[in-house]
């Protein structure tokens, strides 16, 4: 059988990228899609309306009312001449009387086409991937009411394919969420079991050599081993934490404790290296929260050791503040140091969104941190700001609500 020339888009193959990115070529039939080709065929008093997808070799129907096959070679499909074609519309009266179909298969045989419309499936990228169109087997116009109708159906054949794909990414994006939360799950509690060993052996030996340093005048030895003490059970604590937390995320919010506010900060300074001539001023008067201590730690513990990194004065100081109200516990990081430029000021809060910036410890920031705080404090339906300037210093000020009420899943 004779093959029909038939034009080709200038976008071809970016067309078709676009096409296959819907993932519907080939699909079981679908009763959104159905509902459309069934208006299509009632408002334009037609026994066939085809939703066609084009491809580099056929005419692939996702809905069809009043033909049977599935498919039909490129070359013999109208709606080729549809895509490639710049009206909002090709109207094809008698095809038997258009030199460009009138020795087509499709209309000297069945399903002996005579009047065919067609509008173009056109994406939010201005690719046309097929056509909606409405076929008769004698001679037809459309009324103007009847083609402005025809359009606006085309478009909602758009608007159900573009929410089929977003719909179909979210899934792969939820799945790709879920085996990372898996992983990461596994791998703390992991790398928590790794820790607690050498931990462990490292408080046992500190703990015997403060026996052995018990009957010594050597004071300053003996600070040090209490010391090395009290730091070692903190980290097998905060181990603990992590071992818990991988097997129930939940608990990283919903362990609510009252908490001293000012001891909480102290243990959190103590985990963190403070260089000479920085100075960290607590809130005057002691505080007791009700909240999750082991998520305020995380909060403070990004929060101080940026302040700390990215100061660059001799004498650096770090303000916290804290007050409450009814609502809501309200606090405040500020520092003397580098500061943010205000440009930056959103994009601090994304994620992997870095600055470039080397701190005072030669190092460049992973853009996690941040967008964790931010993340954590919004899980306990509160809120973060920030203003700062470039060499003068930045300020932080974040609240966490009081008696909040979690989700059940518990994840951030």
């Amino acid at each position: 059988m004779h093959k029909l020339p038939y034009p080709i888009p200038e976008d071809e193959d970016a067309r078709l990228d676009a096409l296959d990115s819907y993932d519907v070529l080939d699909t079981m039939p679908e009763n959104d899609f159905d509902e459309l080709t069934h208006l299509a065929s009632e408002i334009c008093q037609t026994p066939i309306a085809l939703i066609s997808l084009i491809d580099d070799k056929r005419q692939w129907f996702k809905s069809m009312i009043g033909l049977t096959a599935r498919e039909t070679p490129r070359e013999y499909a109208f709606c080729s001449h549809t895509i490639a074609g710049a009206s909002e519309i090709m109207v094809v009266p008698d095809a038997r009387e258009d030199e460009r179909f009138s020795s087509n298969p499709l209309v000297t045989g069945d399903p002996s086409i005579v009047f065919y419309a067609g509008v173009p499936l056109v994406n939010e990228d201005g690719y046309a991937l097929g056509s909606l169109c409405v076929i008769d087997k004698q001679r037809k116009d459309l009324t103007p009411r009847q083609i402005k109708s025809l359009k606006i159906l085309a478009k909602q054949v758009i608007t159900q394919m573009e929410l089929r794909r977003k719909l179909a990414r979210l899934e792969r994006a939820n799945q790709t969420l879920v085996e990372s939360n898996s992983f990461i799950q596994k791998f703390a509690s992991s790398a928590a079991h790794d820790l607690k060993s050498p931990l462990s052996s490292i408080l046992l030996t500190s703990q015997a050599l403060q026996m052995r340093l018990s009957k010594s005048s050597d004071d300053k030895s003996k600070n040090l081993t209490e010391l090395n003490i009290s730091s070692t059970k903190r980290l097998l604590t905060l181990v603990d934490e992590i071992l818990t937390y991988s097997s129930a995320p939940s608990t990283l919010l919903t362990n609510r404790v009252v908490v001293e506010l000012n001891p909480l900060l102290k243990t959190v300074i103590a985990m963190v290296e403070i260089p000479y001539g920085m100075k960290i001023n607590l809130p005057t008067n002691d505080h007791v929260l009700t909240c999750s201590a082991i998520a305020l730690e995380q909060i403070f513990m990004n929060l101080i050791s940026n302040a700390i990194r990215y100061n660059d004065k001799e004498e650096g100081l770090i303000n916290i503040q804290f007050r409450e109200d009814g609502d809501y516990y309200h606090f405040k990081v500020s520092d003397n140091g580098m500061g943010i430029a205000e440009k930056n000021l959103e994009r601090i809060f994304h994620k992997e969104v870095t600055l470039n910036v080397i701190d005072r410890f030669n190092k460049r920031g992973t853009g996690i941190g941040l967008y964790n705080v931010k993340a954590l404090i919004e899980k306990m339906k509160g809120t973060i700001r920030v203003e700062s300037r470039i060499g003068s210093g930045t300020t932080f000020e974040f609240t966490v609500k009081k008696n909040v009420e979690l989700d059940d899943e518990g994840y951030y």
